[in-house]
């Protein structure tokens, strides 16, 4: 085993946090941002990239640092490691409403490809890259572009998305087409395309977008009920009703409505 071995609870439904159990000398790797409590033996450090090249010198250090900012992630991430006797433990918060996925990657072939802010944290040895797309139908309507993030290695590693997240198992040959934005991640055997939505009025008309994203097994998909983007479009057109110029929902007629529901003051 490179990466190492870690125990972990996960607590709440909507907004949950992990809470990481490390024994001496161990560590997690997380974003930063993420963190939210640890016991008095946890050191923290901020390192470049996944700390796995900081026996490369300086350039090894650079790579790792660079692939993370195409993935729009921050050049740097943090370390936390147990430098005390006994259990210790340090916990990590999702950055919105939604689960947190525990993936062992030693079971899903060392490795995942999945959505550019999907990762939260993971046991020390873990690899965090990029994947770039060979087709450029998958890489312009994808959704994600032209790169993906890749996580590899034989520990756990742990996912955040929004709402629900279901888990499909894929025999060899089956296919299953997903909203683009619903795609959290997957594993390598997939085989992951674009496909147009068939039919004028279905694209045009039917709310859903021109593509869907296919992916055909075998190999394990993870699917989001409620992608950030659509909640943050739901917040934004909320938002507009009430302070923009449009009706709707920020109408004289909604405005009236919330007075006499007692919701005006």
């Amino acid at each position: 085993m490179n990466a190492h071995e870690i125990d972990y609870q996960i607590f709440g439904e909507e907004l949950q946090f992990v809470e990481i159990e490390l024994d001496p000398q161990e560590s997690v790797v997380a974003e930063p941002g993420s963190f939210m409590m640890m016991d008095e033996d946890i050191e923290m450090h901020t390192i470049f990239g996944d700390g796995t090249n900081q026996d490369k010198g300086i350039f090894g250090k650079m790579l790792g640092a660079g692939k993370r900012v195409l993935t729009g992630e921050k050049l740097f991430m943090t370390a936390f490691t147990h430098e005390g006797g006994g259990k210790a433990k340090v916990s990590f918060a999702s950055p919105f409403p939604g689960k947190i996925i525990p993936i062992d990657l030693s079971e899903m072939g060392n490795k995942i490809i999945c959505q550019k802010d999907s990762f939260l944290c993971a046991a020390k040895g873990a690899r965090v890259g990029i994947e770039f797309s060979r087709k450029l139908g998958r890489g312009f309507f994808g959704g994600e572009g032209f790169i993906m993030q890749k996580i590899e290695g034989d520990g756990l590693a742990f996912l955040h998305a929004g709402g629900y997240i279901v888990k499909k198992e894929l025999e060899i040959g089956e296919h299953l087409r997903v909203d683009t934005g619903c795609l959290v991640g997957f594993t390598s055997q997939i085989d992951y395309d674009i496909q147009f939505v068939k039919g004028i009025k279905n694209a045009v008309f039917g709310g859903e977008g021109l593509f869907f994203a296919s992916l055909i097994g075998p190999g394990s998909v993870w699917v989001q009920s409620l992608p950030i983007s659509r909640l943050s479009d739901r917040i934004l057109s909320h938002s507009k009703g009430y302070f923009g110029k449009g009706g709707g929902e920020g109408s004289l007629l909604r405005g009236l409505g919330d007075i006499l529901d007692g919701d005006g003051f």
